[in-house]
């Protein structure tokens, strides 16, 4: 496992802009791909995006396509997820996910081994 540590999250009105990072631990980082993971309160935790292990190849929801974007720094250790034209639905507590080494990106909660402790994101109407 690798260990993970969000930041950037906060309070913001509608149509304003936040970018999150994700710092990682180790050595794995370039072997593994990263996603973004969101959870409302009580609701599911729900995919966001994902991106490859060399960053070459990235997957978006359907509910933030054109909003949000995905991309990693591996010299970094660093995952990021740019949120512009932010909604109040965007609202909820934002989690950075690393796939076991060498697997593919994934959607899936559970196909994710390591998790950060996640970090809060408001957005205002």
């Amino acid at each position: 496992q690798v260990q993970l540590v969000e930041s950037g999250g906060g309070l913001v009105q509608a149509g304003d802009s936040l970018r999150l990072s994700c710092a990682a631990s180790g050595r794995t980082f370039s072997s593994r791909a990263m996603a973004w993971f969101r959870q409302a309160l009580g609701k599911e935790r729900e995919f966001v995006a994902a991106i490859s292990r060399n960053g070459i190849s990235t997957s978006v929801a359907d509910s933030v396509k054109d909003r949000f974007t995905i991309s990693r720094e591996n010299a970094k250790n660093t995952v990021y997820l740019q949120m512009n034209s932010l909604k109040p639905e965007d609202t909820g507590v934002y989690y950075c996910a690393a796939r076991p080494a060498l697997r593919s990106m994934s959607t899936y909660v559970t196909e994710y081994d390591s998790w950060g402790q996640g970090t809060q994101v408001t957005v205002s109407s």
